[in-house]
């Protein structure tokens, strides 16, 4: 016969433990091309839990693409599938990987759009459209350009060449619109692969979370150096089908920026 208290006990442990936060992520190999530096940039693209490093399933997405001086190249076909098992996880996924030859000097923005992700937990399809800038050969000029996608972040703060401490601004649109008072989630990809494996005091340290104003503007100062995340969350005003249910939809607008230590 199953202890009733430790039974209890769990189960009110596992409601009133921290959600854990889905990102989108685009990561270069790196987000500022100097010169003299090679050309070729790998990127990776997953759908994970960044500050927990556990990684979630992520099918083939719908548009993968390269922004560039008003310019856009379709780099769908570029992506490759690879396999990977978290520590902790118990099952292996897959996430996606290109290599890109930078040829032209300017902001490249690269952004995708995944396949719905259905989460049965919340009971709703999970849909983050997620970009990220490297600047290449020393030109500037595009980086604040929105890309007219469903939901997303426009910085206001350059995304690169950013020191630890900075803040990093940007405003939430949605259809176009900005999106008043978004909420917004802020995470450190803590992956030992990239850099220290960091430890959490409590819960609310994992995910950091700050709402836009009226306008859908939003500032943070990042406190350490690495790879940072911006989601902000809305809900669609339109459904997808799941066994022939309408169910709801998760919009997430997301954003990567890299501080560097002075």
């Amino acid at each position: 016969m199953p202890n009733i208290r430790l039974v209890l006990a769990c189960a009110l442990l596992l409601v009133a433990g921290p959600a854990l936060a889905h990102f989108g992520v685009i990561l270069p190999s790196d987000d500022i091309i100097a010169q003299n530096e090679s050309r070729t940039l790998e990127l990776q693209v997953k759908f994970i839990h960044p500050a927990e490093g556990q990684y979630m399933e992520m099918a083939r997405p719908q548009r993968f693409e390269v922004h560039r001086g008003g310019k856009r190249e379709d780099l769908l076909p570029a992506l490759e599938a690879v396999t990977f098992q978290s520590a902790g996880q118990k099952t292996p996924v897959r996430y996606w990987r290109a290599a890109y030859q930078v040829r032209r000097p300017g902001d490249h923005t690269f952004f995708v759009e995944p396949t719905p992700y259905w989460e049965a937990a919340e009971d709703k399809f999970i849909l983050h459209y997620t970009k990220v800038c490297v600047s290449a050969f020393g030109l500037a000029g595009s980086w604040d350009q929105p890309l007219g996608v469903e939901t997303e972040i426009v910085p206001l703060s350059r995304p690169y060449g950013l020191w630890t401490g900075n803040l990093f601004s940007g405003q939430v649109l949605l259809k176009g619109n900005p999106l008043p008072f978004a909420e917004i989630e802020v995470e450190y990809l803590n992956e030992a692969a990239i850099g220290e494996q960091l430890s959490f005091p409590a819960g609310p340290f994992v995910a950091q979370t700050l709402k836009a104003d009226n306008q859908g503007f939003f500032h943070y100062a990042m406190p350490k150096a690495g790879w940072w995340g911006f989601a902000a969350l809305s809900d669609a005003d339109w459904k997808l089908q799941k066994d022939g249910e309408g169910k709801g939809v998760e919009l997430g607008a997301v954003y990567w920026v890299r501080a560097t230590d002075l």
